[in-house]
């Protein structure tokens, strides 16, 4: 996925690009504009309070803790995919918000709900603080003095810390954090760097000092960690899972039965989405497709547009689906996860969507565990396919099991997590065009062909 034949545990280098927001690209994912001058402080670590000291001076514990701090205007697949990845490891994340509220709005536009505001932080020890890039959200991290003691704190007892994005440049410099380390950053600001600490991998290791590209590159960035954390094994097997690992052999994508996908108007997309349904893939689907200039509406099956999704993430819808259902959508995607799979397949307003969509030859699709609801609404007869290879054996139509993506007709499937990306800028290809969805590809620093 992130490279024709490399793992992601071995990540590589990219060659250096100048990234431009396209004319479409809505202003809310554009990255990225420069930020305001940052007011130092004085970098002394503030004293410990008889807690934290407790906490540093006691046996270590067998789980991890990792502080995932979010903020108005953080990138929002960096956070979740980071949360996401480690807490399948077995890590105790802590998602904390630097703002009054712990629900934020993140730079494309989705609202996430941290687990505690950061003061609630400001004691603990964690094995492990990773910050997430975006625009204004890294400003946002870097001008919180709580988060910024937690930080100094960590480098300075030597704990594993980490940056991804703008959030090196942006966030790590201003607090001296870089000195001395080797530093990689989103090529917006790979120019703000030391030329002489500057590098362009994908993911840079330098002694406690982790950091990354963009978005594109956190399945790597969040790898990288697990690896740090709990030993390579443990990364190889959350690569396998995560079906992040790179199949040299296995196509992008593949079309037959070719339709064009062609509007007069902005695409409008429907996202329904449930409790147990993956939050990382929610949150990878409707960040690119903004990013592309897209319509994306996330509803909510359940009685509350909050859902909180299989990693214990909560992710604020836009809609209820009965608010939603009142108008009508290019594209219904259902993403995965077991159970909110199960909770979509129940739900009779988006049954009545789905039926109506295909009877209208309008677009449709699923990734992961979601095509096995298609196929029991019967939206599969006659199609071919793909899955997640958990559920694959179970569909009835003709699978195409050597692509991550499938397209046929009207109907698009996907594979699992670690293809979400490519699924996504196989919607915005069919759409618009290869050009656009390339431009989206190097906007969030991924590896997608020329042509």
């Amino acid at each position: 996925m992130f490279s024709a034949s490399k793992s992601l545990l071995s990540p590589a280098s990219l060659p250096a690009m100048a990234i431009r927001p396209p004319p479409y690209l809505p202003a809310r994912c554009a990255p990225y504009s420069r930020p305001p001058p940052f007011c130092s402080v004085a970098r002394a670590t503030a004293p410990l309070s008889a807690a934290a000291a407790t906490a540093v001076s006691s046996p270590p514990s067998t789980t991890k803790k990792v502080l995932v701090p979010i903020a108005m205007g953080t990138e929002e697949m960096e956070a979740v995919i980071l949360a996401g990845v480690l807490r399948r490891a077995g890590s105790d994340v802590t998602l904390a918000s630097v703002e009054d509220e712990l629900e934020v709005e993140a730079s494309c536009g989705t609202h996430i709900v941290a687990d505690k505001p950061i003061a609630a932080c400001a004691d603990q020890v964690f094995d492990l603080v990773a910050l997430p890039g975006g625009m204004p959200g890294s400003v946002r991290l870097r001008d919180n003095k709580i988060l910024q003691s937690i930080t100094v704190r960590q480098a300075e007892e030597k704990r594993l810390y980490g940056a991804i994005c703008a959030a090196p440049a942006i966030v790590l410099m201003p607090w001296g954090l870089h000195r001395g380390k080797k530093v990689t950053c989103h090529p917006s600001f790979i120019g703000d760097l030391p030329t002489f600490r500057a590098v362009e991998s994908n993911v840079q290791v330098s002694g406690e000092l982790t950091t990354s590209r963009g978005p594109g590159t956190t399945f790597q960035f969040a790898l990288s960690f697990v690896k740090q954390l709990f030993g390579p094994h443990a990364a190889e097997d959350m690569e396998s899972t995560l079906m992040a690992q790179i199949d040299a052999d296995l196509e992008r994508s593949t079309e037959v039965n070719k339709v064009e996908w062609s509007f007069d108007h902005n695409p409008q997309v429907l996202i329904p989405i449930a409790n147990g349904s993956e939050e990382m893939e929610i949150i990878m689907l409707a960040d690119i497709l903004r990013r592309a200039n897209i319509n994306v509406v996330l509803a909510s099956v359940e009685k509350s547009t909050s859902i909180v999704g299989s990693q214990r993430m909560e992710i604020v819808a836009d809609k209820c689906i009965l608010g939603a259902s009142e108008s009508k959508y290019d594209l219904i995607i259902l993403p995965g996860g077991p159970a909110g799979a199960e909770r979509l397949h129940k739900s009779k307003i988006l049954q009545k969507l789905l039926k109506e969509q295909k009877q209208a030859c309008r677009i449709y699709g699923g990734v992961s565990y979601s095509p096995l609801i298609l196929q029991r609404q019967g939206l599969l007869q006659d199609k071919k396919a793909t899955a997640h290879p958990a559920i694959v054996n179970q569909l009835t139509c003709q699978v195409i099991d050597r692509s991550k993506v499938v397209i046929d007709g009207n109907l698009i499937t996907g594979k699992g997590l670690g293809t979400v990306i490519d699924f996504s800028l196989a919607i915005i290809r069919k759409f618009f065009g290869h050009r656009r969805a390339k431009l989206v590809a190097n906007g969030i620093v991924f590896d997608y062909p020329n042509s």
